[in-house]
């Protein structure tokens, strides 16, 4: 499997990103993918999921209610809309596939990663 985020930049607080996560090389028909967060000299940290066989998602915290996770099954993307961004959501944001989704999910369940795209929020 191969993943690319894109849709990262600057933006000032109060605004909106959309990231994307393109998937390739597996089949898309059902797909399980987490997108995290990491700062310089942290772990990643788990933001948002998805499973597509039930449509489960799930949320961390600090993004519930300003992110949307969502995935276009043709375009083999699975999306996340951030908006009413804050400096503390800067990082870079990473997707990853086939891992569960549920409040525990942490990057120990994931082996397939992207590369990352840099999210920064000025103040």
């Amino acid at each position: 499997v191969h993943l690319v985020e894109s849709g990262g930049g600057l933006v000032q607080a109060g605004g909106s990103l959309r990231l994307s996560c393109a998937v390739s090389g597996v089949t898309f028909d059902s797909y399980d993918i987490g997108w995290f967060r990491q700062v310089p000299g942290k772990e990643r940290v788990p933001v948002s999921c998805i499973s597509s066989s039930d449509g489960r998602t799930h949320y961390a915290d600090p993004v519930k209610g300003r992110f949307t996770i969502s995935g276009d099954n043709v375009k083999k993307t699975v999306y996340l809309q951030m908006n009413s961004l804050k400096p503390e959501d800067t990082g870079v944001y990473y997707c990853a596939w086939d891992g569960p989704c549920f409040p525990g999910m942490s990057e120990g369940y994931y082996d397939d990663w992207g590369q990352g795209t840099q999210v920064t929020v000025s103040s």
